[in-house]
């Protein structure tokens, strides 16, 4: 029954003259496995619904008494999360980027922890996905992108204005209708140059309404932000349609610097990644450099940037702030 609805459903049909397209999401609940009245069978096929949306929407899910854990932890981390929002429980910790050339700090991308009295330390992987379902992801990435540029305002203060930040948008956040506003009362706010600011998206993210990302993107650049695609490779884009974008360089996904010392694939993969985004005028960040091999590899393939634990794991802002006072940031074990 499940499978003929999800199939009627997902059928076009025309609506005013034109071919509409939908789609549903099924879930199913069970009498009296799953419930001896029909209020508790509607609230279980409910949680049943939502589970078949976070596997993808057009397919359907039969309750299981895990969902109930499942629903109890989304609901417990959003209301922790609004208390943590609304009194400062969130923190920015930061991580170095250097130049691959020179070895020199030149940014940090910006990562958000939260410590909670009663949870502890509540990871990015078990709170993120809470937001993004719950739609919280905007305020709070509008917070990180207030506590961002606040920071740089300080730094210019102090001297340090040649650090640049680098600030996750998440797909919900990018493609808002109030993003570009809110960005422009920021910077006029703070005062910062917004040169200063990348601004990264996911490949996913990007690719999901190519035109639609196109116009956002060339509106964010217009504004004087610097722009990159986060986890390159680990989506379906290609360098070839990265050249309709207006950004700045691309981010190799962690995944496949971790073998280049082994896997001849990834090094060519990468080698060639760094080859062609060069040719298309974009520069080129590895993430994830743990080794001296793979600096070595990254370097003498001309990659521009890295950030990595080789250099520096993520740390609270305090922290980053000595460590680039205190030090060159030589490249280790050059």
């Amino acid at each position: 029954m499940a499978v003929r609805v999800v199939e009627a459903l997902s059928q076009p049909y025309q609506l005013g003259g034109a071919t509409a397209h939908s789609g549903c999401s099924v879930g199913v609940a069970l009498f009296p496995d799953d419930g001896e009245d029909a209020s508790t069978l509607i609230r279980h096929a409910d949680m049943a619904m939502y589970a078949a949306k976070r596997e993808g929407r057009g397919n359907f899910q039969f309750f299981s008494p895990a969902m109930n854990a499942a629903t109890h932890e989304h609901l417990l981390l959003e209301n922790r999360m609004w208390g943590a929002l609304n009194t400062n429980g969130f923190k920015l910790h930061l991580q170095a980027q250097v130049s691959l050339e020179t070895g020199r700090v030149i940014g940090a991308e910006v990562l958000l922890r939260w410590h909670d009295q009663e949870l502890g330390t509540v990871e990015p992987s078990r709170f993120i996905p809470v937001a993004e379902e719950s739609g919280m992801i905007v305020p709070l990435g509008d917070w990180v992108l207030g506590q961002a540029m606040a920071l740089l305002a300080e730094w210019r203060r102090e001297g340090l204005d040649d650090i640049r930040l680098a600030v996750n948008l998440s797909a919900r956040q990018f493609s808002g209708a109030s993003l570009l506003s809110r960005l422009d009362e920021l910077v006029a706010y703070h005062g910062i140059d917004p040169a200063m600011m990348e601004l990264e998206i996911t490949e996913t993210a990007a690719m999901r309404d190519p035109e639609s990302t196109r116009e956002q993107l060339r509106q964010l650049r217009a504004r004087g932000f610097k722009l990159a695609i986060d986890d390159f490779g680990t989506g379906y884009s290609s360098l070839a349609y990265l050249k309709l974008f207006a950004i700045d360089r691309i981010k190799i996904d962690r995944g496949f610097v971790k073998d280049i010392e082994h896997n001849p694939n990834d090094a060519v993969i990468v080698a060639a990644t760094i080859g062609l985004a060069h040719s298309l005028g974009l520069a080129v960040v590895a993430e994830g450099v743990e080794t001296h091999a793979q600096w070595g590899f990254l370097r003498d393939k001309h990659g521009d940037e890295a950030q990595g634990y080789l250099f520096a794991r993520p740390m609270p802002v305090a922290d980053f702030r000595e460590f680039i006072r205190h030090q060159e940031q030589p490249v280790p074990g050059a």
